[in-house]
């Protein structure tokens, strides 16, 4: 099959470039921030090319790496007849519009959080200081400012970030919400939809953002993954069953995941959409596929059938591994570029890495990849990953959140109370067994 991947930054889709090619496809990739000296991310490993557009006649399928270029052109070469795999400026805006996207829910009948809409900081101190809670900051428009999602402050303190922004910025750079906290499980369900509903299985998981292990420190975006695919998910029925009359509507065709806090009694409570593919959730998928992933995508972008696409019910567990200083942007890039990376081998999933002559990849960036596993158990599944980090060998200090999933012994039975990640198991009944 012939296939082209539109990227933005190219550190989502060079896995799947790798894979794709290596199943026989004919693969040609499109990086926008592609810079030989700063973001070589591809170099020496895949076909890349100069510009997109001449290449979309040629594909039988494209894919987008994100949401960030080019989906108001994805429309025309859709009613053109071209598969695509990616959303358009108005899916975009269910996850990157806070707003909208809780609007969004609430049609679909599904309950979302308290909030409320603010664009100015003045008037959202007096909101808080008011109600004397803590309350999430989230912005209302595509921003590259990530301290922008924040919580405001503490109990003691709640409108301190607030003032902080207020301080730095002036006015607010777009409106936010302030969305009341639940306290509770983090936990997210996704799945693939196109022109015939929803493929087949539902994906749950569970993202570990922050850098530190237990779950302290900074907001990376993502240190790590445990997931699954299903076909009994409760999460699915509350928070995903009822949109796809809506998705429909929206002639979405991609990946759509909903991120959810489930409190103590067990009600479900949704944050925020993810209308693409997710990193690393996408390199992790790729172990789970029973089928050669291009062949599945074709078929969701087609509206042909999916089913038996996914191993069901095994667990994944995907963990990030990078350079200093990440998560902080470097200040040199000639110190993060050319790092040698070897024993690379099975369960690992390259992102900003290049060719090398003497080694299996070099750095091209300080989000080198992602190792996996897979198992019957979290357990199982965290011992493959971890294997995989062990292996891998390079200088300048790679590093690794070494509890990727640990926080699942105690969080699966408090969820299960509920109904919640059914079947699901840590470790086997009465102890780990071989391989845990």
């Amino acid at each position: 099959m012939r296939v082209l991947l539109i990227c933005d930054a190219g550190d989502g889709l060079l896995d799947l470039a790798l894979r794709a090619t290596a199943s026989g496809h004919d693969v040609r990739v499109f990086i926008r921030k592609y810079d030989k000296l700063t973001r070589p991310i591809g170099k020496g490993l895949i076909d890349l090319i100069p510009d997109w557009r001449g290449a979309m006649d040629w594909a039988d399928l494209v894919i987008l790496e994100g949401n960030g270029v080019y989906l108001a052109d994805m429309a025309v070469w859709q009613r053109r007849g071209v598969k695509i795999i990616g959303g358009t400026p108005e899916s975009a805006a269910w996850e990157l519009d806070r707003k909208k996207g809780m609007e969004v829910f609430r049609k679909a009948g599904i309950p979302v959080p308290e909030f409320r809409e603010f664009t100015d900081y003045e008037e959202a101190i007096r909101y808080v200081e008011k109600r004397g809670e803590v309350f999430y900051s989230k912005p209302c428009s595509d921003t590259a400012d990530k301290s922008l999602s924040a919580k405001t402050g503490i109990p003691e303190d709640p409108s301190w970030m607030l003032r902080k922004w207020k301080k730095k910025h002036g006015r607010p750079p777009c409106p936010f919400l302030l969305q009341e906290g639940i306290d509770g499980i983090e936990f997210a369900v996704g799945a693939w939809v196109g022109p015939a509903g929803f493929a087949d299985g539902w994906e749950e998981n569970f993202e570990h953002k922050r850098f530190c292990a237990g779950d302290i420190g900074p907001n990376t975006g993502e240190m790590g993954t445990v997931l699954r695919y299903t076909r009994n998910s409760k999460l699915a029925r509350l928070v995903l069953s009822p949109l796809e009359a809506l998705l429909d509507e929206l002639g979405y065709v991609g990946n759509v995941d909903v991120n959810c806090m489930i409190d103590s009694h067990g009600s479900a409570w949704p944050l925020e959409f993810t209308m693409r593919l997710g990193w690393p959730a996408f390199n992790i998928e790729t172990d789970l596929f029973a089928c050669d992933p291009i062949d599945f995508l074709y078929a969701v972008a087609a509206g042909e059938p999916t089913r038996g696409a996914h191993h069901l019910d095994q667990v994944a567990v995907g963990v990030v591994l990078a350079l200093p200083p990440y998560p902080s942007p470097p200040r040199d890039y000639a110190e993060i570029v050319g790092v040698p990376l070897y024993n690379a081998g099975e369960g690992w999933h390259p992102c900003e890495l290049m060719g090398d002559q003497e080694a299996d990849y070099s750095s091209a960036g300080h989000y080198l990849g992602v190792a996996t596993g897979t198992g019957e158990t979290v357990r199982q599944a965290m011992r493959g990953a971890y294997k995989t980090l062990r292996r891998i060998s390079m200088p300048a200090s790679p590093f690794y959140r070494n509890d990727i999933g640990n926080g699942l012994r105690k969080q699966l039975p408090q969820l299960q109370e509920h109904g919640y990640a059914s079947r699901m198991e840590f470790q086997h009944v009465g102890g780990p067994q071989p391989g845990e």
